[in-house]
């Protein structure tokens, strides 16, 4: 059945896979971009402003929130760090609060989130949706971010995308790994215990498309079901790329690097996140473990 799809965020990773496999399949999909539109199928919004044209949520199906400035782009100056609660917070409450008072409302509203939610380092423990939020910046960012979308409770069925690393051949994880590892220079982060959860860019995708289709709602954690160690992910790509890695990258080189902040909450993050409510929901992985994801991502 063909729908009618609202994308925000659509120029971003997510968002340049999700919008022509949903026009593949057969939907019809509005983007929201922030520049002069180019043709039919997009609308001029301001969410820093609160512009969004009369009628843009009515009528349609789905409403997909992918807004937000890359948490790894840049350091975390303040002004950055505004940057990044402002880009998500705001475009979030403005399309929920349209979906509150829309005459004929879509029936679901995606918003995208991170893991984050959970804190910096949860060691070993095993995160499912009930889990209890941290306090560091990016727990607070990811707080702030799902709160925005409250409104639109009351029109249509709210899902919460708790999203884990993207795998993707055109991510900016990618950019930062593979030069390293491809010259024989990649290695384990710190001590390599913390965990990574993770998903193939395919399998984030067509999570999204299934959740459009689902009953779920609230937060929903978009991660494969076999999270690894940062130091076996290291090992596994090093194997999938033929290539040594027998460095170790230690806390103080990126707290040099990066600012003692951003290392600890995103360098070295700990968190080994469970799908079992999204499998549960009848989802299947196309690729569930760490070497099937990157060969496939990577071509190899």
């Amino acid at each position: 059945m063909s729908r009618t799809v609202l994308v925000s965020g659509a120029s971003g990773l997510i968002g340049t896979a999700l919008v022509p496999y949903l026009r593949a399949r057969g939907d019809r999909v509005v983007v929201l971009v922030r520049r002069p539109t180019r043709i039919d199928d997009e609308i001029r919004w301001g969410p820093a402003t609160g512009d969004l044209p009369e009628g843009t949520v009515d009528g349609v199906d789905v409403v997909v929130n992918l807004s937000g400035a890359g948490v790894g782009d840049k350091r975390w100056s303040e002004k950055r760090k505004k940057l990044l609660v402002d880009s998500r917070v705001d475009p979030t409450g403005l399309l929920a609060r349209a979906i509150a008072t829309s005459s004929n409302p879509p029936s679901a509203f995606l918003s995208i989130s991170p893991l984050g939610i959970y804190g910096q380092d949860r060691g070993d423990e095993l995160l499912d949706e009930s889990a209890g939020f941290g306090t560091d910046f990016l727990a607070r960012l990811a707080a702030q971010w799902e709160q925005a979308a409250d409104p639109a409770t009351a029109a249509a069925r709210v899902v919460l995308c708790r999203t884990g690393m993207v795998l993707s051949n055109k991510g900016p994880l990618m950019a930062k790994f593979l030069p390293l590892f491809k010259a024989g220079l990649g290695g384990k982060l710190g001590s390599g215990n913390q965990w990574m959860s993770w998903i193939s860019i395919d399998d984030e995708i067509a999570a999204l498309a299934h959740l459009m289709d689902s009953s779920l709602s609230g937060p929903v954690n978009l991660v494969a079901p076999n999270p690894v160690t940062n130091a076996e992910f290291t090992k596994v790509l090093a194997r999938v790329l033929s290539r040594p890695a027998l460095f170790i990258i230690p806390r103080f080189a990126l707290v040099i690097r990066l600012g003692q902040e951003m290392a600890d909450g995103m360098a070295l993050v700990s968190h080994r996140a469970r799908s079992d409510l999204l499998t549960s929901d009848g989802f299947e992985f196309s690729y569930p473990d760490l070497e099937s994801a990157l060969r496939h991502v990577l071509g190899r």
